[in-house]
């Protein structure tokens, strides 16, 4: 056998070994993270709370994100992936249970902080963890698959959000049906993190599943490959030379952009959708599940033909303009269910296909050194549109009783990312 299919041997079984399970990680860190979009149907009325308030408590989950982004990560990077993200696991996931005691605005914004607190270095963590098993090369599949947790926690999710709302709507143990939503999606992320703590491996030396040759052609691929990174890579090593380069400031302005586009989708659709006429909480969770159907199989087609063409600032910059397209749509022809349902699907392809396959950008070219801080910094800017997506559109929702002004407005930010990524050089990433 060649050391190349040795090599692709010993990829996927490291695929195999690793993928699924922190998919599942990502499929719950998501709907933890979301599902206040589907509480929202029921949380606002029983609670007496504005849209308001609804879009500053979904967003200040992400001032304790963006607060606690960089921190987390180099602890992740000091004391290993599997005891940290154990930890930030079985944390976030009781916080994110212990939001069905919410009573008033106020413990609804400062659970939301801590749960952001909370999950703030899973995502840059686990984007760093897998530069610790596979090239640049492979990493454009392998990241659309695993974020591909984001659009199936949408298929599956809106379903069972709707079902959980519809099923214990009648207060089933004393607690309404939004309470039950924010108990039985927080308590598996404590049983997953558990899970973490013995299933994960630090990097490939502890890796037991691999043999020994495989473990060397693995690490002999991973150096050659930082040998490439260091070779055209204008940041230095240290967080601060991360802190003083332009492409790194640029990246993290341009996963704002899609950032914007995302959290806009994840927190309103449900809500959206409901003002098209459609009352039932299954229905609308059944209808959401379409646009996140369709961004599951774009998500991995793109991955897939961004590695075999070796080209990745097109894998983001045409996706966003799907997205804007999407959002336009969805804006000039509020008033047609069919229109409003492809514009949102559009836009639901186009923004996460360019959230999983942006990663490829500042992975391609951050040395290992300064991963760490690197991507926390850009995951940790992007992230403040978690904050401003929601809250504007709650903001506007309230001013104007529709969210069409909103839509014009993400448009416009997802087309300033979308050419923003023209300008990062070719060379730095195409590999």
């Amino acid at each position: 056998m060649s050391t190349t299919s040795a090599l692709d041997g010993a990829y996927r079984k490291a695929g195999w070994h690793l993928i699924p399970f922190i998919f599942v990680c990502y499929l719950f860190n998501y709907l933890d993270r979301v599902n206040v979009g589907f509480a929202k149907l029921e949380m606002l009325d029983a609670l007496k709370l504005s849209n308001t308030v609804y879009g500053l408590g979904a967003g200040i989950f992400f001032i304790g994100y963006v607060l606690s982004g960089v921190p987390s990560n180099l602890i992740l990077h000091r004391i290993g992936a599997r005891r940290w993200i154990s930890v930030m696991m079985i944390a976030w996931g009781g916080l994110s249970a212990c939001t069905l005691f919410v009573s008033s605005p106020m413990s609804f914004y400062v659970l939301r902080f801590f749960t952001g607190v909370a999950e703030a270095g899973f995502f840059p963590g686990m984007v760093l963890y897998f530069t610790h098993w596979f090239p640049t090369r492979k990493r454009g599949q392998v990241m659309a698959l695993f974020m591909s947790a984001i659009p199936i926690s949408g298929l599956i999710g809106g379903p069972l959000s709707g079902w959980m709302l519809s099923h214990f709507g009648a207060g089933q143990g004393g607690l309404a049906g939004w309470q039950w939503l924010f108990l039985l999606q927080g308590l598996p992320t404590v049983l997953l993190g558990v899970g973490v703590y013995f299933y994960l491996n630090d990097g490939i030396a502890q890796a037991t599943w691999l043999s020994a040759s495989e473990k060397s052609a693995m690490q002999a691929a991973l150096d050659a490959d930082e040998k490439e990174r260091a070779a055209v890579s204008t940041v230095g090593q240290s967080f601060g030379a991360v802190l003083r380069n332009g492409s790194v400031w640029t990246l993290g302005v341009i996963y704002f952009c899609i950032q914007m586009g995302v959290y806009a989708i994840n927190f309103w659709l449900p809500s959206i959708i409901k003002s098209l006429g459609f009352d039932n909480p299954q229905t609308v969770g059944w209808l959401s599940a379409v646009p996140y159907l369709a961004a599951a199989m774009f998500m991995v087609w793109a991955g897939r033909s961004a590695d075999k063409h070796r080209e990745r600032r097109f894998h983001v910059n045409l996706p966003m303009a799907m997205g804007l397209v999407g959002l336009l749509l969805a804006a000039n022809f509020s008033s047609n269910a069919l229109i409003v349902m492809i514009g949102l699907s559009m836009a639901t392809m186009g923004a996460l296909t360019a959230l999983a396959l942006f990663w490829s950008l500042p992975a391609a070219f951050l040395g290992s050194a300064a991963a760490a801080g690197g991507l926390a910094l850009i995951n940790s800017l992007g992230q403040i549109a978690g904050f401003v997506s929601p809250f504007l559109v709650g903001w506007i929702k309230d001013a104007t009783n529709s969210t069409d002004a909103a839509l014009y407005i993400l448009s416009s930010v997802l087309l300033v990312g979308a050419l923003l990524v023209l300008r990062i050089p070719a060379r730095l990433v195409n590999r």
